[in-house]
């Protein structure tokens, strides 16, 4: 298949089994067999890798690896991993992203790759001449930092930048000295944590302070991923659709209550690239929430609006320090099958598709909030999960799933009498 005709509109797609799927993403990524046979193994792990990625392993555990359809990002078609356990997720980006797919999908940019480190220096009587002191010596800062990483120089990143701040704590006032690196395709936490804790000594010996935390800061505003696309009102359903999903936005956007739900909803997208390509979800997740409150209160991750001619315009800034190189990303085999499949080249490549996704996500749950509601199309798929759950197996699964739905009844105690009564029990 040449370049020009691959496309990520798969017809058919879900109704496939797992081997044609996992075929046709062979096919479109060029997958080769060892990267297909990696995909295709049960356990995705050995345990001898298990026991020396954490401590006191004793299994691992498996979660459902699906990919997502319909994506065109910057003009290029892509298949999308998402690892996650939750029903409906990758159905939703499926869903979402095929109804921009003919306005052009998914236009998305970043703001680089720089991380922050901080260093808190306390114990001051004079915090704002520590503060210029620390400043003076930037050239020799920036001569220690690059020194940590002799390779991270040679390949582009390194030091770009310093920021002293002073904070005043309940303990009295602290001078917080920012070091901003350009981690270009890590993440970047152990390369800018080395930085810090070695430049620790030569803070407090300026400045006659202590130092005691020495760590990267997961609040990674110079590492923003953007993206925006535009829905036609009539790919969506019309104008009342288009006009419940920007009052929905609105409520995200004024009230933290719901503004926590509407972002777990952007994240449950985001979050499952992220765990797909062995990046770091936990560092993704509390930069985007505290990303989210940077104005004074928490509030919606995207933005919503209605274009000249009636389409509604959707879009996404987050921070997204995620990578290509080091921990998980590098070693685990079914994270870098996952990495394959989306055909990235640069941390920032994967950023941008990332946000695409979390935009991508929130509009699905946005559209069923505005129309039949989040649980249609949820329980319909959380069915089977009940089904399994009260014991079904093989063909019996479907049949006791679409049994729950078309009854609106999906709980498991419905499902094991139902089973049972299927059994002739």
């Amino acid at each position: 298949m040449s370049i020009q005709n691959l496309t990520s509109r798969i017809s058919g797609f879900h109704r496939m089994s797992t081997a044609e799927r996992l075929d046709a993403v062979a096919a479109f990524s060029d997958l080769d067999d060892a990267t297909r046979a990696q995909l295709a193994a049960p356990g995705n792990i050995n345990t001898h890798l298990a026991d020396h990625m954490i401590e006191n392993v004793v299994a691992t555990l498996s979660i459902p690896i699906g990919v997502a359809t319909n994506m065109r990002v910057d003009g290029q078609d892509v298949l999308v991993p998402m690892a996650t356990e939750e029903s409906s997720v990758v159905a939703a980006v499926c869903n979402s992203a095929r109804q921009c797919y003919d306005s052009g999908g998914f236009i998305t940019s970043v703001s680089g790759t720089l991380m922050i480190a901080q260093v808190q220096l306390v114990g001051l009587t004079d915090p704002e001449n520590a503060r210029l002191s620390i400043l003076e010596h930037r050239e020799e800062i920036a001569a220690i930092c690059d020194g940590c990483d002799p390779l991270l120089v040679q390949l582009g990143g390194g030091f770009r930048d310093l920021e002293v701040r002073i904070v005043n704590s309940r303990g009295g006032a602290m001078v917080i000295t920012h070091l901003i690196i350009d981690t270009r395709d890590a993440m970047g936490a152990n390369t800018v944590n080395t930085m810090a804790e070695t430049l620790a000594p030569k803070i407090e010996a300026w400045t006659g302070g202590k130092v005691f935390l020495r760590i990267l800061s997961n609040l990674a505003d110079r590492r923003l991923a953007r993206a925006r696309a535009i829905w036609p009102v009539e790919a969506i359903g019309g104008e009342a659709v288009r006009d419940g999903m920007i009052s929905a936005y609105h409520f995200a956007e004024a009230d933290p209550y719901r503004a926590a739900t509407h972002n777990k909803g952007i994240m449950n997208g985001v979050s499952a690239v992220v765990l797909a390509t062995g990046n770091d979800t936990r560092a993704v997740e509390a930069g985007a929430h505290a990303y989210a409150a940077r104005n004074g209160r928490y509030s919606s991750l995207t933005n919503w609006e209605v274009t000249a001619d009636g389409s509604l315009a959707g879009s996404i800034e987050l921070p997204m320090p995620v990578g290509l190189v080091g921990g998980a990303t590098k070693i685990h085999p079914t994270a870098r099958a996952c990495l394959k499949i989306l055909g990235v080249t640069s941390a920032a490549g994967l950023a941008r598709i990332i946000a695409a996704v979390g935009l991508a996500q929130n509009f699905g749950a946005m559209k069923a909030l505005a129309t039949t509601g989040i649980q249609k199309g949820h329980m319909a798929l959380h069915a089977n999960n009940v089904a399994i759950a009260a014991g079904a197996v093989g063909d019996e699964v479907a049949k006791l799933a679409a049994l729950l739905v078309e009854r609106r009844q999906v709980r498991q105690d419905v499902a094991i009498a139902e089973l049972e009564r299927m059994r002739g029990g």
